[in-house]
C-alpha cells in the first residue's frame, strides 16, 4: 500500500525550509518512490514557493512531490499565482487542505 503524507509549512525560515525538505527526501527513500507527499504552503510558508525552487525542492517536484500553496496566505501578502513556482498548486485554504488530507487517511507531518 502506497503511504500518503502532507506536510506542513508555515514559517519562512530558510533553516525550517531545510530541515522539511530533509524530511520529505527522507521520507520517500525510506517509504519508497511510490509515496505520495504534498508540501503544504500557508502564511508566512508560502515562502518556500517562492521565486525559483531550491535544488532540493527541485529534486522533490522532479519526485513527484506536490507543492500546494494557501490562496487565502496569498491573497492576504498581495500576491497572485504567478509569484510562486509554476508547478506549485494553489488550494483555497492550506489549513482545510491539511484537515481534508487527514480525513482521506493522509498522514500528518509537521516537522
Amino acid at each position: 500500500m502506497p503511504y500518503r503524507t502532507v506536510i506542513h509549512i508555515n514559517e519562512a525560515a530558510p533553516e525550517k525550509h531545510a530541515a522539511v525538505l530533509r524530511n520529505a527526501l527522507n521520507l520517500i527513500t525510506a517509504l519508497g518512490p511510490e509515496t505520495a507527499v504534498e508540501l503544504v504552503t500557508h502564511g508566512p510558508g508560502i515562502a518556500l514557493a517562492a521565486g525559483t525552487a531550491s535544488p532540493e525542492l527541485k529534486t522533490l517536484i522532479d519526485r513527484g512531490v506536490v507543492v500546494c500553496v494557501c490562496q487565502n496566505s496569498l491573497a492576504a501578502q498581495n500576491l497572485t499565482a504567478d509569484d510562486v513556482l509554476p508547478e506549485a498548486r494553489i488550494v483555497a485554504s492550506g489549513v482545510a487542505h491539511l484537515v481534508t488530507r487527514q480525513a482521506e487517511g493522509w498522514a500528518y507531518l509537521r516537522p
